[in-house]
């Protein structure tokens, strides 16, 4: 039975900030700005409580947190809280697996059906490979799972029954199809072959000295976030869910910081060899030679690959839960990695909002046009998708950033009244220039954070999501 809750949740982004300022003039560093994303992000949202973290270089160069980790308590979210990673899981089962493949305890290409003999021969000859890239034809939860979570698995094995007598969805190879069951095979994969639980593998022998472990909700663990959801609007506490049933795909749980090294130690090779990452990152083809995956990423061993939007390379992961909301993001020839990691499932763009947080600490992109913030400006008009849209606007400049606020217009508000989560805030500006132009600007809204750019004609265009392009134009008196 999901607990309703009423409170009104206070930012923490400013107190830290000027906890980090005492004494001086504000500063419009790259911390500084991320975290201001991250505490309008969550206040447009209505999320309780968010971590995000970017790595770079070697070492968390930001560690933000920002809202509560218990509502009803009021425990604020601190680097050291533990959020639901969900499918961001799937990234250490296929790390684990590549690992123990370097070590010649598991053939990534043999049949899974060889490795572990208890499983029959009711399908196809499997490979870990196919699992990983979801084209094994196993299905994903169905209806007859909804009650998944009321039972404790003492191992692998014993989820693997769960789904074991189903039949594909198709032939191994043949077609992309998601698939967490399929997951939890590869995880019970590893767990026989390490020969200990694949929580306990991964917290022990892949990942030592980092804050992840299994989902740690319900376990006691005062550094572990509660868990929320939305109904009908409002913010209500998630009933008691044990994902034994799928710890490979998706019953882990983390800090922000943690996530983020883990994303930087596979970019470092400290948990598997570069070469051994690099096949990873190779996409996999169908057998009719189309890339498994979806429109807007491929998919190789787990990871998911695709492009920013100024066409650098970028390998991530999402992940959605009952109570929790993640995402990984990697620029390897950077030596960058962001996660992103929220206490409730929302309707959200995850890879433009990890990489907007990013975004203040990598190198501006080319061709920024620069443009003064516009300060004065009391109406804006432009286009959403294809409806005219207009309303009220303000700027000013606040720590050295140029910030907006514009009111929704009524288009918008009708698209974004689809999700979950609280849709009705203002839409923010959050200007990435420190010196306080707006070239460029994270545009926060409902579903996440937009890249908001000038254009040549005196406009800014922001894609608010696939297909949904947004153009502004402000008016300012005299001009």
């Amino acid at each position: 039975m999901t607990k309703r809750l009423s409170v009104h949740l206070l930012g923490t982004g400013a107190l830290l900030a000027s906890a980090v300022h005492a004494g001086a003039e504000p500063v419009a560093d790259a911390a500084t700005i991320s975290q201001r994303l991250l505490d309008r992000l969550r206040e447009t949202n209505g999320v309780p409580g968010m971590g995000a973290a970017v790595w770079q270089n070697g070492q968390i160069v930001w560690d933000g947190s920002s809202g509560l980790r218990d509502v009803e308590g009021g425990a604020p979210v601190t680097r050291d809280t533990l959020f639901r990673l969900a499918s961001v899981s799937k990234l250490f089962t296929v790390t684990a697996a590549a690992k123990l493949a370097e070590e010649g305890k598991l053939d990534l290409d043999a049949p899974v059906q060889a490795q572990l003999p208890w499983l029959g021969a009711r399908w196809p000859a499997i490979t870990p490979r196919q699992l990983a890239a979801h084209t094994s034809g196993l299905p994903h939860y169905q209806d007859v799972d909804r009650d998944r979570g009321a039972v404790h698995y003492h191992t692998g094995r014993e989820a693997v029954a769960i789904f074991a007598n189903r039949d594909l969805l198709s032939p191994p190879g043949i077609a992309y199809s998601y698939s967490s069951w399929g997951y939890t095979l590869l995880g019970t994969l590893v767990e026989e072959h390490a020969d200990q639980s694949f929580p306990d593998y991964v917290t022990r022998q892949l990942v030592p000295g980092l804050a992840i472990r299994a989902d740690a909700t319900h376990s006691g663990d005062s550094s572990a976030s509660r868990a929320y959801g939305f109904e009908a609007g409002r913010i209500v506490e998630m009933p008691r869910h044990d994902f034994s049933y799928t710890w490979g795909g998706g019953g882990l749980s983390g800090t922000a910081g943690a996530v983020a090294t883990f994303g930087g130690q596979m970019i470092d090779a400290k948990l598997v060899r570069p070469a051994t990452f690099d096949a990873m990152l190779v996409p996999v083809r169908l057998a009719d030679g189309r890339p498994a995956g979806e429109l807007d990423y491929g998919v190789g061993f787990g990871w998911r690959i695709s492009r920013d939007p100024d066409g650098a390379p970028f390998f991530h992961h999402n992940g959605s839960a009952m109570g929790g909301r993640s995402t990984v993001g990697l620029w390897r020839a950077e030596r960058t990695a962001v996660s992103v990691l929220a206490n409730a499932s929302w309707v959200s763009r995850m890879e433009p909002t990890a990489q907007m947080i990013a975004a203040p600490f990598r190198p501006a992109p080319a061709g920024l046009i620069a443009t003064a913030c516009p300060v004065g400006a009391q109406r804006y008009r432009g286009t959403f998708g294809v409806a005219v849209v207009e309303g009220a606007v303000r700027f000013r400049i606040e720590q050295g950033l140029c910030i907006g606020t514009a009111e929704q217009h009524t288009a918008m508000r009708s698209y974004f009244a689809t999700a979950m989560q609280r849709t009705d805030a203002p839409l923010t500006l959050v200007g990435l220039d420190p010196e306080g132009g707006l070239a460029r600007a994270g545009l926060v809204n409902p579903f996440g954070i937009a890249d908001l750019r000038a254009q040549a004609d005196g406009s800014f265009a922001a894609e608010i999501a696939t297909g949904r392009r947004l153009d502004l134009r402000f008016d300012q008196p005299g001009r």
